[in-house]
């Protein structure tokens, strides 16, 4: 049997939760931020659109190309919660769904359309029950794999459905750009013009010797995609994750040490507690710092034994800051825990050593916070720190590890 896979994306996903809450928006230009004057744009409406503003794009830019436009500071607990209504509408129709973003659900339903009338009317459902349960669209692509799901939603944007066949990838393909491909960025596109290749029907076409020769191992996936191929199964269980980190992108430029600090402990306790709710411990520690003109860099420390102690996670932090000369001012921080691994948690039957007795009060602490509210119990040296809302994380899903907090 054909697998039939659908890509519901959600169209202008923050914006049109705006303007479907504040009709004074409807029809207007705007751009959805975040908090403060150091933000970039996370989404514009299609009426910013015509006018070329884009996402990641600075205000500043944004205003010169559309003088008009109206900048709203997004509510991200808004989105994460139309994201979860949307994972609930999806589960109607289908057990076997993937949150691929907090605004993009792809659904296997190659065993369940029937159940709804066959594959198109499932999705035309999908798209009615969209809009009027979340009174927002959404565009419906559907193919044999994600590939040509993802493709079929993109060319049908906004508010489209579009059903790309295996009997018609070809076609499709032949004078397709190579970029529309989901996964071909800029920089592949550059290689692959080098070498005469503009069109997915050029690139399924040319040898994957070529194709190997330039870009090894990878060669072979992209001569796939250039015939709409992908093998990748939807992932239905969250996968487990390969780090837990946090970063923060500062209102202001901080050089002082006791600010860098102060900075690092709350990232130190978002990373410890989502660790610790989800039963995860890491032995590796990377801290990210990047400064005023944009110059990045990270490094790392390795651990003896698994932690996810907010205490040690941040002591461990400012031993890699002590090691590094600041040479400029700071404008983000982060910090990551990586080579994870599940947290036992088993109960002792002797005297307990420190660091039980630290876990404990990390659990008890968590577990007020968790009934009363983030930051009911914290450090003293944070209580006074007030965050804006920021740029929610592509990395968020409705449930598992990548539920942070936003």
């Amino acid at each position: 049997m054909a697998r039939i896979i659908v890509c519901v994306d959600m169209d202008a996903f923050f914006a049109s939760v705006e303007q479907r809450d504040n009709p004074a928006l409807r029809g207007k230009p705007i751009a959805i931020t975040g908090a403060g004057e150091r933000t970039v744009i996370t989404t514009s409406s299609y009426e910013a659109r015509v006018y070329g503003v884009k996402t990641g794009m600075t205000i500043y830019k944004a205003k010169r190309l559309c003088p008009h436009i109206i900048f709203v500071t997004g509510d991200n607990r808004k989105y994460t919660q139309v994201c979860r209504r949307l994972e609930e509408i999806c589960l109607r129709f289908t057990p076997d769904i993937e949150i691929y973003s907090i605004d993009e659900v792809f659904l296997d339903i190659t065993g369940s359309h029937h159940l709804s009338g066959g594959p198109e009317n499932l999705a035309r459902t999908i798209k009615d029950t969209v809009k009027n349960e979340l009174g927002i669209t959404c565009t419906v692509g559907m193919g044999p794999n994600i590939l040509i799901a993802k493709l079929a939603s993109d060319l049908a944007k906004p508010d489209g459905f579009k059903w790309i066949g295996e009997d018609t990838v070809a076609s499709v393909f032949e004078t397709l750009p190579v970029k529309k491909l989901w996964g071909i960025g800029s920089h592949t596109e550059e290689k692959l013009r080098a070498m005469g290749i503009t069109t997915c029907g050029a690139l399924g076409r040319a040898p994957l010797s070529l194709l190997t020769k330039k870009f090894g191992i990878i060669g072979e996936r992209l001569k796939a995609m250039g015939n709409g191929k992908l093998e990748r199964p939807l992932e239905i269980a969250p996968p487990e994750p390969k780090s837990i980190g946090h970063s923060i992108t500062l209102p202001k430029d901080i050089w002082k040490l006791e600010e860098i600090t102060s900075c690092l402990l709350r990232l130190s306790e978002k990373v410890g507690r989502r660790a610790r709710r989800y039963g995860h411990k890491g032995r590796k520690i990377t801290l990210t710092v990047r400064y005023a003109d944009f110059k990045t860099f990270t490094k790392q420390i390795a651990l003896s034994v698994h932690t996810n102690d907010t205490g040690e996670i941040y002591r461990y932090a400012v031993a890699i800051l002590d090691g590094i000369h600041l040479r400029k001012s700071v404008r983000l921080l982060g910090i990551s825990l990586s080579c994870l691994g599940k947290d036992g948690d088993q109960m002792l039957l002797f005297q307990e050593t420190d660091r039980e007795k630290k876990a404990a009060l990390a659990k008890a602490v968590d577990t007020v916070n968790d009934k009363f509210g983030e930051h009911t119990i914290t450090f003293a040296s944070i209580m006074t720190r007030e965050e804006g809302p920021g740029v929610i994380s592509p990395a968020w899903r409705p449930s598992g590890v990548r539920n942070s907090d936003v």
